[in-house]
């Protein structure tokens, strides 16, 4: 079993019939760059908390391409941190995000994510117990999960990518998965020398989401991710000319930062919506969810503030009926996080899941097992994850190059 027990948050120490309490400390925060050998474009953040009880709890931070930035920031909070009852898990929340001028911001919410998640994965251990216990316990006995289906264009031509496409959706259905995702436009040999146009990307899309269609049958259900690449008018086309193939939802199909225009969307497209990955805060979320502009929520746990955070937005997304769909395009402790914060959640709908049992296993052990396209927890006190910091120190850090796409005329197009 991974982790410890121990008492919550405090020891103990008897006098006659007297129990006197000393609280924990935290008594260091670190940071841990890890550069995956298997995508070379990817590092991974994680935190690790330490007490003077000799627990400690390991979270993960969002934000791919900005891992420097975010190793500062966790620098700069470690002195705030040193010292302070790690079991006060709002207070130190607040504390990070509202005791200082200037807030707010992806870079601050995921730093505050990944301390966050070390702080309920501290706790749990220190109790004893799983953290979907300490979130009001299980809804669900596993998780079910999607997979990615697009794979790098190859080949010579965009059919070539279609058929790659479906040739491996086809192994992961026989393996037990019944969802897909795919990424619009993104199996145009376009796309891989760093060329995004959108109309090119609405035929490719179409064409692709049929052969899938077509191959996997009407139970399967197939998720499609816009990227945010495409303007109102090709999203209100793209999404018009999937409905009738009967898409399970269409991801980000505009840009984040104007919620006006989703309201627009709505009135113009009769497929559902899923969206929130980029969005650091419940505050950024307010109005799509008021507004009921979003059928799922993409949260982030490692970006929108952590546990603390999105169990908070669950509960305001349950008040109008909105699903839960985590981003989680990390790795295990991210993964793990999701995976309690979905058991204990009780509008759910499915999990975005890319790390496998064994992707970084020699750096984070886990509990975590994948059957088909389900994911199950071991019980495990905490999260259910370990840090090998020696392990992790083999694989340092290295600065990726930016992926940039342009449209044909040299102009930026959305990532």
């Amino acid at each position: 079993m991974i982790g410890g027990t121990g008492a919550g948050g405090q020891s103990s120490l008897r006098r006659g019939s007297l129990t006197y309490a000393r609280r924990v400390k935290i008594t260091d925060v670190k940071t841990f760059l890890v550069h995956d050998r298997e995508r070379p474009e990817r590092n991974y953040t994680f935190v690790k908390v330490y007490t003077d009880e000799g627990l400690t709890g390991l979270g993960e931070a969002g934000i791919n391409g900005k891992e420097l930035a975010l190793q500062g920031l966790v620098e700069t909070y470690r002195p705030i941190l040193v010292g302070m009852d790690p079991s006060r898990i709002e207070h130190i929340w607040q504390t990070l995000w509202r005791g200082q001028f200037f807030r707010g911001g992806h870079v601050h919410s995921a730093a505050v994510a990944a301390i966050d998640l070390a702080l309920w994965d501290l706790r749990g251990k220190a109790l004893g117990v799983p953290v979907y216990d300490l979130l009001g316990g299980r809804t669900r006995e596993h998780v079910r999960c999607y997979c990615h289906v697009q794979r790098s264009p190859g080949g010579e031509g965009s059919r070539d990518a279609i058929e790659d496409m479906v040739a491996y959706a086809r192994e992961q259905v026989a393996d037990g998965w019944r969802f897909v995702r795919f990424g619009a436009g993104e199996g145009n040999q376009a796309v891989a020398g760093g060329t995004y146009e959108q109309s090119d990307a609405l035929r490719w899309t179409v064409e692709a989401f049929g052969a899938l269609r077509d191959a996997l049958g009407p139970e399967v259900e197939i998720c499609v991710d816009f990227h945010q690449r495409t303007t109102p008018a090709y999203a209100i086309q793209l999404a018009r000319e999937l409905a009738p193939m009967r898409p399970f939802f269409v991801e980000d199909p505009l840009r984040a930062e104007n919620v006006a225009e989703f309201a627009y969307l709505r009135s113009q497209i009769p497929v559902p919506v899923a969206t929130g990955e980029q969005l650091p805060s419940k505050w950024d979320f307010r109005e799509l969810i008021e507004r009921d502009l979003l059928d799922y929520c993409r949260v982030d746990l490692c970006i929108c503030g952590g546990l603390t955070e999105s169990r908070k937005l669950a509960g305001w997304c349950e008040t109008h009926y909105i699903e839960q769909v985590p981003h989680n395009p990390l790795g295990p402790v991210s993964t793990a996080a999701c995976l309690h914060f979905d058991l204990s959640t009780p509008l759910f709908a499915v999990q975005e899941l890319t790390w496998r049992p064994g992707v970084l296993g020699q750096v984070v052990r886990t509990d975590m097992r994948l059957e088909g396209g389900n994911l199950f927890s071991g019980g495990s006190p905490g999260l259910g994850v370990e840090l090998d910091e020696e392990a992790a120190r083999a694989l340092p850090f290295q600065l990726p190059g930016l992926r940039i796409l342009h449209r044909e005329d040299g102009s930026v197009s959305d990532w």
